[in-house]
């Protein structure tokens, strides 16, 4: 078992052409011991944003704090604190932080996905 908070992992600037102002923390992983998924907490400053990507595996998604756009289909989908996102696999999706605050979500992700 782990309980530990979330903010004693380090936060660690995401640098990949694509993506904007955007953070993460791996809060569970395989280096906890868990085998089956992982859990980040991603951080995305006012105007930041995730790179426009699909991959073969699904997300869920938690909204902690924030609100902004979910880019996916050639749309902007709206999105706030406590909103559950679901993406599944091969879905071109980004994150648009696109307020004035702090944009905060929770993310899982399957271990064979990494």
């Amino acid at each position: 078992m782990l309980i530990r908070n979330y903010r004693e992992n380090h936060l660690g600037e995401i640098t990949i052409p694509g993506s904007k102002d955007v953070a993460i923390r791996w809060v569970i992983s395989q280096k906890d011991g868990a085998p089956n998924f992982s859990m980040r907490v991603f951080e995305v400053k006012p105007g930041g944003y995730t790179l426009h990507h699909s991959h073969d595996w699904e997300h869920e998604v938690f909204i902690k704090e924030g609100e902004g756009t979910l880019v996916s289909g050639g749309k902007e989908i709206p999105f706030e604190t406590g909103d559950a996102i679901f993406i599944p696999p091969n879905e071109p999706h980004q994150f648009k932080n696109t307020s004035q605050k702090k944009l905060e979500f929770i993310c899982l992700i399957p271990n064979k996905g990494k």
